[in-house]
């Protein structure tokens, strides 16, 4: 028979998972690999969130190519340790969670050259913007667990010195469990991504993801980089009125990263792109052919989804 509990057992009790989920995030050893704008923020927040708490014991231990970054992030107290990429192996050993904030195609590198590195029984996660990489088989080893994320958020800018710890704060993370992911592991993640300030975590299998993110920002990315390259002249800005401003501000985009996620997610992005083209169309039409009824129920239609579609949220500068 289920024990029932009263409203003050379930509260006590409430009360201490939160406590053993608190006392477990701030006396882990976190691993950063690759200290841009992403690695960076992650680092920030888990300093700032967790690791400032009073009887945290915990550390960040953070990995770069460059080493400008680590001097950084060091001298501002942010990091405990850092290593530059040859010495990679000895920060793994060391690590009870590793995030690796590289491209996509790094990561699944990454993943599989180091795969003797990690520290048994550890939680290794990703950022990457496409997931349909991980389907293959990567021959992790049984003690570690490789628990696929996509932290929503972010800006414009690069590197280390752009991060910044609020970037989360009241932003989308999605998980993608997978069958070999323990249940303890999920968990202990989900408590980390609300203590950094996320607001809303989302799970789904890599296939969704991948669609779903092909729609909301890597089609939102290529739309803004064709209308840029539509402008006639870099002095258009002058007759904004902040709707350009808006709708383009996305497009000040790292080219080498974004390239290669519309690439490997090229099948559903093209899909989707097909069908962003057909709508312009329809509007073209509409208007060319001064179809105003048409048009007007075009454009109630639209306002009436995106009231559906929830709060526009705003953006850390």
């Amino acid at each position: 028979m289920k024990k029932k509990f009263s409203f003050a057992q379930t509260f006590v009790l409430s009360l201490h998972l939160f406590y053993n989920s608190a006392m477990e995030l701030k006396n882990k050893t976190y691993g950063i690999v690759g200290l841009g704008i992403m690695g960076g923020s992650f680092a920030k927040s888990i300093r700032e969130n967790i690791l400032s708490q009073n009887g945290s014991t915990g550390k960040i231990l953070v990995c770069n190519r460059s080493t400008a970054c680590l001097s950084m992030a060091t001298s501002e107290g942010v990091a405990d340790e850092a290593f530059t990429s040859d010495k990679v192996g000895d920060m793994l050993k060391k690590c009870d969670v590793v995030f690796i904030c590289l491209y996509p195609h790094a990561t699944v590198a990454f993943l599989k050259e180091h795969r003797e590195d990690f520290k048994a029984n550890s939680i290794i996660t990703d950022i990457s913007g496409v997931k349909g990489i991980f389907e293959g088989e990567l021959s992790l080893r049984d003690d570690v667990d490789f628990i696929i994320g996509h932290p929503m958020a972010g800006g414009e800018k690069e590197g280390y010195v752009n991060s910044n710890a609020q970037f989360f704060v009241n932003h989308n993370y999605i998980l993608c469990p997978t069958a070999r992911n323990k249940s303890e592991n999920l968990d202990f993640m989900r408590s980390l991504i609300t203590a950094m300030g996320f607001s809303r975590i989302t799970e789904t299998t890599t296939d969704t993801h991948d669609y779903k993110i092909g729609f909301t920002s890597q089609l939102c990315h290529v739309i803004a980089s064709a209308l840029v390259e539509s402008a006639e002249d870099s002095a258009i800005t002058a007759f904004g009125g902040g709707s350009f401003e808006d709708l383009t501000r996305i497009a000040m985009i790292n080219a080498p990263l974004w390239t290669e996620l519309f690439i490997a997610n090229k099948e559903k992005l093209c899909a989707h792109i097909d069908n962003f083209v057909s709508q312009m169309q329809a509007f073209r039409e509409a208007i060319d052919t001064e179809n105003a009824d048409k048009l007007k129920a075009m454009l109630e239609d639209t306002r009436e989804k995106r009231l559906l579609m929830g709060s526009i949220r705003t953006v850390v500068k």
